[in-house]
């Protein structure tokens, strides 16, 4: 029996609240179970610049804990008197990584989108909850931007959206893991890809002893059926929100 109850091939259930943040050009509030991450897309006119003069756009991601993520308050902040921690900017780059394969940068002008997440609970999974409801803050920015008529093209390839998998117990495989089952997994993976299936990113490690290829495949394949079933949801709150995002993706 899992921690919450779920079946094994069942992802948390996920609410969004769009348009959380007034100011940004993009937000969702993004709920998995107990894990709640604030996600916020912010359009600045410019490129870095080491793009500057090339006609093409960029999208970067910053992350952060919250002091009260966690049962026990985290101190101090990063960025305040620290420099980021090593897995902050390890998952924060992971992020930037996968909503860059999301856009066609060269048809976004010379902008840069930040997609900035804040972990407001954290019970395992907050860097594919910020993946996940990361796109859809950055899809309602560029609706917002093709609607002001900044943007004439098309930009987004496909939704992107993101699940961990792990080894609970024997053989036994369970999708989108919580804190518990995460700390005790045999080998645990965290899967990046799009709703038909093209893997962007997998990180995974065995934690003892290694592991069969074909476990690592019954997971990715586990995986990437529930990043389908995600997608569906980000989809659907978008269109309750007023984008179509079928009017954004670019055409095959």
């Amino acid at each position: 029996m899992r921690p919450d109850k779920r079946e094994l091939n069942a992802h948390r259930p996920v609410e969004m609240t769009l348009g959380f943040h007034k100011f940004a050009e993009g937000s969702v509030l993004y709920r998995a179970g107990n894990t709640l991450v604030l996600c916020t897309a912010s359009i600045d006119e410019k490129v870095p610049p080491f793009l500057e003069g090339k006609g093409k756009g960029w999208i970067t991601a910053e992350y952060q804990m919250h002091p009260r993520s966690n049962p026990v308050r985290r101190e101090p902040r990063d960025g305040r008197g620290k420099a980021p921690g090593g897995r902050t900017q390890e998952i924060q780059r992971l992020i930037g990584r996968a909503l860059r394969a999301a856009i066609d940068l060269d048809k976004l002008g010379e902008r840069q989108v930040t997609i900035d997440c804040d972990v407001l609970e954290a019970d395992g999974g907050t860097r594919t909850a910020s993946i996940t409801g990361g796109f859809v803050a950055l899809a309602i920015a560029v609706d917002k931007l093709t609607k002001s008529g900044k943007l004439t093209n098309r930009v987004l390839r496909e939704p992107v959206a993101a699940t961990s998998v792990g080894c609970v117990e024997g053989d036994a495989l369970a999708l989108d893991l919580v804190y518990l089952e995460d700390s005790k997994a045999r080998v645990d993976l965290n899967v990046v890809a799009t709703d038909t299936g093209d893997i962007i990113e997998v990180q995974g490690t065995a934690e003892g002893e290694p592991v069969p290829r074909v476990m690592i495949d019954r997971m990715i394949d586990l995986a990437i059926e529930g990043i389908s079933s995600l997608t569906k949801v980000q989809k659907q709150a978008l269109e309750k929100h007023g984008v179509v995002l079928d009017s954004l993706l670019v055409k095959k």
